[in-house]
């Protein structure tokens, strides 16, 4: 199955709120395929949904190549903007977002990840991890920065640890893009902080959870006691707090 490359006070399935003010959110992961479907699947073309596309469509609404809403659904109007966007920069004028066309666009980590799988997936912040592509640990690196980059380093592998518990369970979608983007899971896909550019330690504790360590023993949630307003998660049952983060199943 392919995927886009795409990544609360209170949110019913996950919540969490550290610096970034009680914000969840997440990433994608595809199944393990060979490395050129996970390039692949990093390309953005008519028809792709997600927090990239809505990142380009921002970008390109800035620059005055697109009008329409900044939905993250590469619809006409946005290949049309793309397409007039490379005829502008001297690119193949073919309306899908390739390396190319991200490296144009100021998108160095999504233009980074499709460099790194085009090597094989090897070395630097672009190489895969234990199965999973390049793009689900540069999307599982965004999630972490974003909910926990004012947690400490086991926080933060911590909240990458729920999200892997998540493929792995049959509750819930068994891609990182479907548990971060399965719909009313993560309020910081919609606020659009998803986008923000992950730092080095966001990385390495992205690589720690895809590798197995899992600090919250198994939990599926977690959440900002100080910010959380649903009910319905402070019933799930308590394995452990890691900073200002109660973790649950």
């Amino acid at each position: 199955m392919k995927k886009s490359l795409v990544i609360g006070a209170a949110a019913l399935v996950l919540l969490g709120g550290a610096a970034a003010g009680g914000t969840a959110l997440a990433l994608a992961r595809m199944p393990e395929e060979s490395a050129l479907v996970a390039v692949e699947t990093a390309v953005l073309r008519q028809g792709s949904t997600g927090g990239e596309v809505q990142e380009v469509q921002r970008r390109l609404r800035n620059w005055g190549y697109y009008s329409g809403a900044v939905d993250g659904i590469f619809g006409a109007g946005t290949r049309r903007a793309v397409i007039a966007f490379q005829q502008k920069n001297g690119l193949t004028a073919d309306g899908v977002v390739g390396m190319a066309t991200y490296k144009a666009l100021g998108m160095n980590d999504s233009y980074r990840v499709l460099a790194g799988q085009d090597q094989g997936g090897q070395g630097g912040q672009g190489g895969g991890v234990n199965g999973h592509t390049s793009s689900d640990l540069y999307l599982m690196a965004k999630a972490i920065y974003a909910e926990g980059r004012g947690e400490s380093y086991t926080g933060q592998v911590a909240i990458g640890a729920v999200i892997v518990n998540r493929v792995k369970s049959p509750q819930f979608p068994n891609t990182v893009a479907g548990v971060i983007y399965q719909k009313g899971a993560f309020t910081a896909v919609d606020d659009g902080q998803i986008n923000l550019e992950p730092d080095e330690t966001a990385y390495n504790a992205a690589r720690d959870a895809m590798n197995g360590w899992d600090p919250t023993y198994g939990c599926l949630y977690y959440y900002n006691p100080a910010v959380a307003t649903s009910a319905w998660i402070f019933e799930r049952q308590t394995v452990t707090v890691i900073g200002k983060h109660v973790f649950a199943i």
